[in-house]
């Protein structure tokens, strides 16, 4: 039995510690924001943040994740800054197909949570691991920064 701490609950999973988190976190807690896309941590799809860093969880095996704080989309709008983001994208109208956008959404969060005010350059590098296949690399950059504007702002 694995101990874990998602979204702010303790959870235990009963798996082979060699397991992907993302198959623990989509199959045995029936979390299924996470998504899997290349199941080799390249395009982002899965990315969850552990103790506040994002992370593939398609490629971290389940015991790396015992006794650590996950947080996935789910519980992502707990924090000020998770409700921003998401705010911002829906306001700027980023996703077309969607299926990236929970693993883009994670990602934002890590990089604002880390840069308050990030500059096109930074914005680039820290999503630089996550594929769009719609391409909406130039909305998920203004809702970045929108999302960086009301963080100012104090909302």
């Amino acid at each position: 039995m694995i101990k874990l701490t998602v979204n702010g609950k303790p959870a235990s999973v009963d798996a082979d510690p060699d397991m992907p988190l993302l198959w623990a976190l989509r199959e045995d807690l029936q979390l299924t924001g996470s998504k899997f896309g290349c199941g080799m941590g390249l395009c982002g799809a899965c990315t969850v943040h552990l103790d506040g860093q994002p992370v593939r969880a398609c490629s971290l095996p389940l015991s790396a994740a015992a006794g650590k704080k996950i947080t996935t989309i789910e519980g992502i709008s707990a924090s000020k800054t998770g409700k921003v983001v998401q705010a911002a994208w829906v306001k700027i109208d980023v996703p077309q197909c969607g299926y990236c956008q929970s693993g883009q959404i994670m990602s934002a969060c890590a990089l604002l949570a880390a840069k308050k005010s990030p500059s096109d350059a930074d914005i680039d590098q820290a999503m630089s691991g996550n594929i769009c296949r719609c391409g909406t690399y130039n909305q998920v950059r203004a809702a970045i920064h929108d999302a960086s504007a009301t963080l100012k702002k104090g909302a």
